[in-house]
């Protein structure tokens, strides 16, 4: 669905439409084997202008496989009447009129029915962020059949793009190494500074002798040993273990490499 997703991308990476006709799709497949009447979400007419205009409910709606069954409280005045409405199963004059950008009709809502604690209203997505985008485009653009795993450590540390056939993945704090450690794959090689406090490296994809020298050097400079001319790397790679020598690079010698 991210990768190609049918009604394309908003301003970054984020497929929305796809993704709420996904939502709904699922939804909808335990709605008919446990028995359930329709869906509904708490979408808003107009409240996001490319993903929730007329067009773009209707476009969901139909991609869901259940644009009959799907309804939406908070704007259902302003949309056409539902099955579910004329069957008697919802009462339309309970139903709201909300359009537009603006939360203060939901806040008051909130504040009525006693609901304190609530999400913010502003971001969520990560395929909104342009951080977090200029990764995923990244890994698509060289590695078409990545994972969920693979796109699971975007969320990590730093990203580097050692070549076109591979990436490091630097931790920025504990949190970080340890996250980095666990999720590590059998083909993947995890690279450390023993006895040297500094990050844990993952280098993913299909790496030659220079990647690694490369991502040994940069793992270096953000450790403790920086300033030493030489360092020795420990790589593991699944029950493999061996060691290299590098010398810790400056920062500048790299700065191409970054992924943004």
């Amino acid at each position: 669905m991210v990768k190609n997703p049918k009604y394309g991308y908003g301003k970054n990476l984020n497929p929305c439409i796809d993704c709420h006709a996904m939502m709904f799709r699922l939804a909808g497949a335990i709605m008919q084997e446990e028995g359930f009447d329709f869906l509904f979400s708490g979408e808003v007419l107009g409240q996001r202008p490319m993903s929730q205009n007329l067009n773009a409910l209707k476009a969901v709606g139909k991609y869901s496989g259940h644009p009959e069954r799907i309804l939406r409280p908070l704007s259902a005045k302003l949309l056409p009447i539902t099955p579910m409405e004329e069957q008697g199963l919802v009462d339309r004059d309970q139903l709201l009129d909300i359009q537009g950008r603006s939360r203060k009709r939901q806040e008051a809502l909130a504040r009525e029915w006693g609901l304190v604690e609530y999400p913010s209203s502003g971001g969520g997505c990560l395929l909104t962020e342009k951080s977090f985008t200029g990764r995923l485009r990244d890994l698509f653009d060289h590695d078409p059949t990545s994972t969920v795993a693979d796109v699971e450590l975007l969320k990590l540390g730093r990203q580097f793009r050692l070549s076109d056939k591979a990436k490091l993945c630097l931790g920025r704090n504990q949190d970080d190494n340890e996250a980095i450690t666990e999720m590590a794959r059998p083909h993947d090689i995890l690279l450390r500074t023993p006895g040297i406090a500094g990050p844990i490296g993952l280098v993913s994809g299909e790496p030659q002798e220079a990647d690694l020298e490369t991502a040994g050097g940069i793992l270096c400079s953000y450790g403790r040993g920086k300033n030493e001319p030489n360092l020795e790397v420990l790589l593991e790679r699944g029950e493999k273990t061996w060691t290299i020598q590098v010398a810790p690079l400056q920062r500048s010698d790299f700065k191409n490499l970054v992924i943004d």
